[in-house]
């Protein structure tokens, strides 16, 4: 159960609408502060907690070359700083990584980059991956497949697809259960 007051597409929206054309290294960003953030020991919460962890994360990316510009300040990592203070501030910083899943997928979709979700018993052979990445990509437009692997040994073999609002079940253990269906009547 979230939060009364975290509420998932206000808040992405909002990064979008503050980030603009540069919710790529925004988000980028935000990957890159996340994990120093989450290494916080103790309540991390409210007004008070959201100035220090503002001044922290102000002066340890001075001292990052990794996420500076020599020209100045990066207005991505301006961003990314105000972005995780706001949520700390609001007692939302919990939810980050639901978060920054859902902007990846959102700006996977304007990118018409497709995520895909394929459970096996074993790694697939790479022909048929390929093969099945072309098959999705043909027939849903996608400019790009990312794949996501999991192994699932109850599958028994073949694997199980899914993408967008699509579920394929191309499994041994699919076909087993739908044959056992058919005979009890089920």
């Amino acid at each position: 159960m979230f939060h009364e007051a975290y509420h998932a597409d206000r808040w992405i929206g909002a990064f979008f609408a503050v980030s603009g054309e540069n919710a790529d290294a925004v988000f980028l960003c935000l990957k890159a502060l996340v994990p120093p953030v989450k290494s916080v020991h103790g309540a991390l919460f409210g007004y008070g907690a959201s100035v220090k962890l503002e001044k922290i994360l102000r002066e340890s990316s001075l001292q990052g070359s990794a996420l500076q510009r020599s020209s100045g300040p990066d207005p991505a990592l301006e961003y990314a700083i105000r972005f995780i203070c706001l949520l700390v501030e609001k007692n939302c910083f919990r939810y980050i990584d639901s978060l920054l899943n859902k902007i990846e997928q959102t700006l996977d979709e304007q990118k018409g980059i497709l995520n895909v979700s394929i459970e096996s018993v074993a790694a697939l052979d790479s022909n048929l991956e390929e093969e099945l990445k072309q098959r999705i990509a043909e027939q849903t437009g996608a400019s790009q497949i990312k794949m996501e692997r999991h192994l699932v040994p109850e599958l028994l073999g073949g694997y199980r697809l899914r993408f967008g609002g699509f579920y394929v079940d191309a499994s041994l253990k699919g076909q087993l259960d739908s044959m056992a269906a058919e005979l009890t009547g089920g």
